[in-house]
């Protein structure tokens, strides 16, 4: 404690609860203390609230007023549970909580019920709980995204529910099969009750708005060249055709996310006209990704995750599938096949590098780019056979890549390909690591910039749906919305 002020270890707060407690024990008014201190009932009021910080001279002259040490004033417990309560919810009447909510701190008079007050505070920890449990950090990220691929590793990557719902939505539309056209995706959408419209404002952190309350659905007028506007439209409808609600946790969201596209997938290719395709295309051992892609009119990662849905559970073919960026990254990853991909400590595959002996890495060397990529590469855990292209996107190239064991390359066209590599990336020598000598000859004499990813030290994007900016979201469905 200084000479002018109450020190740190006294809480303003507290000690103003505690000169009130006293104050009202032995039946003196505001004004009667006041006029004790010689200071004015307003300055009281302040200093009892908590709103001033009284100075140690005017804590002597309260204390002698009081009838008590200036000690019993500074001790750090309030009185009683009221005063204890009070100072919790004047504290988070401070607090960013508060805030965010837009609630403006409010005077707790003496006739608001105890109970009241418990009650303000327990839903404002409930608050906090929420926000804690959805500010995912990269570890919790990573951990939700295995448990989620152990599902679908359980399941085949099949999930017979929504393959049901996609045959029932495209029944009720009159779809015979084949290639989904745009006119079909609208009139899935007028079947659910939206209309589509095309803006050039649409807020830059979402691919679709749906503003529920007029049935609108609102997508870019901007469609990237390689786009496919279907998608966009079919990925909208299926969070309302699924029913989802505003998900409660990270990993919530990233299974959301998983069921969104994976109905989208199975509207663009139903299972009940694509799956006798794909036997006799086994059956003649002519499987082909591009085949699948060009029957359905859909992008290579469109029908390479489309196969995975359907190769176990209808063809008897385990599969591995990756998506790798230019840098090396693996961005996505499933397999239910054995193969051993790089992970980390929690079993997460996707953000670690992929071999550059693999097929998903060796693709981007080849300058042929019309013509799908074949190669067998020898593991330590048997021989893999993928097929793999290169794809762009917003965020560069990207290999897109299906894979399965060596017993099973027979079913595939491409399996006369004579490219073979050696992956061992358990192994540091691998590709971790250079060659001796030119590790010999540089590793003294180089110092590279690393480029750090913008979010290595952040936690993931908070909020319902992580990485949505919702101001811009309601000032977009605002400027929109009928008249």
């Amino acid at each position: 404690m200084t000479t002018s002020t109450v020190g740190e270890d006294a809480d303003a707060l507290t000690i103003g609860r505690r000169i009130r407690q006293l104050r009202t024990a032995r039946g003196m008014t505001l004004d009667d203390l006041a006029a004790a201190v010689d200071r004015a009932p307003s300055q009281m009021s302040m200093i009892e609230t908590g709103k001033r910080e009284p100075k140690l001279t005017q804590l002597q002259a309260i204390a002698r007023a009081l009838g008590v040490t200036i000690d019993a004033l500074l001790e750090g417990e309030p009185l009683d549970e009221r005063s204890a309560i009070e100072i919790a919810l004047e504290r988070a009447m401070k607090g960013q909580t508060f805030r965010a909510l837009g609630i403006e701190p409010f005077r707790i008079a003496k006739s608001l019920p105890t109970d009241a007050l418990k009650a303000m505070l327990a839903l404002h920890g409930e608050i906090d709980r929420l926000r804690d449990e959805r500010a995912a950090t990269p570890e919790e990220a990573r951990r939700a995204n295995v448990e989620l691929r152990h599902l679908m590793r359980r399941q085949d990557n099949h999930f017979a529910d929504l393959e049901a719902k996609a045959a029932e939505i495209l029944a009720a539309v009159g779809h015979p099969g084949g290639p989904l056209t745009q006119r079909t995706a609208s009139e899935i959408a007028a079947h659910l009750g939206f209309t589509l419209h095309y803006a050039p404002d649409l807020p830059q952190t979402t691919r679709s708005v749906a503003d529920l309350a007029n049935g609108r659905l609102y997508l870019s007028s901007r469609v990237p060249a390689k786009g496919d506007a279907r998608t966009a439209v079919l990925q909208a409808l299926s969070s309302r055709i699924l029913g989802h609600a505003e998900p409660r946790s990270y990993a919530e969201f990233l299974r959301q996310r998983v069921e969104t596209n994976y109905l989208t997938g199975a509207l663009l290719i139903p299972e009940a006209h694509v799956v006798p395709a794909l036997q006799d295309a086994k059956a003649r051992r002519a499987i082909s990704i591009e085949d699948l892609r060009d029957a359905y009119s859909v992008s290579y990662e469109t029908a390479a995750h489309r196969f995975t849905n359907l190769a176990t559970r209808h063809l008897d073919i385990p599969v591995h599938f990756l998506k790798v960026h230019e840098s090396g990254t693996i961005t996505k990853a499933y397999e239910n096949d054995d193969v051993n991909f790089p992970t980390d400590r929690l079993g997460a595959i996707e953000g670690q590098m992929c071999c550059r002996r693999w097929t998903s890495r060796v693709v981007f060397d080849e300058d042929d780019r019309f013509n799908p990529y074949y190669q067998y590469t020898d593991t330590g855990n048997g021989t893999y056979w993928c097929t793999a292209r290169v794809e762009a996107s917003s965020e560069g190239l990207h290999s897109v890549s299906v894979g399965v064991r060596f017993d099973d390359t027979r079913w595939f066209v491409g399996r006369d390909t004579t490219h073979r590599g050696v992956s061992k990336h358990s192994v540091e020598v691998c590709c971790r690591r250079a060659p001796a000598e030119l590790e010999g000859r540089w590793r003294e004499n180089s110092w590279p910039n690393v480029k750090t990813p913008r979010t290595l030290l952040a936690t993931l994007p908070t909020g319902s749906f992580p990485g949505v900016d919702t101001t811009d979201v309601y000032e977009f469905l605002e400027a929109h919305a009928p008249r």
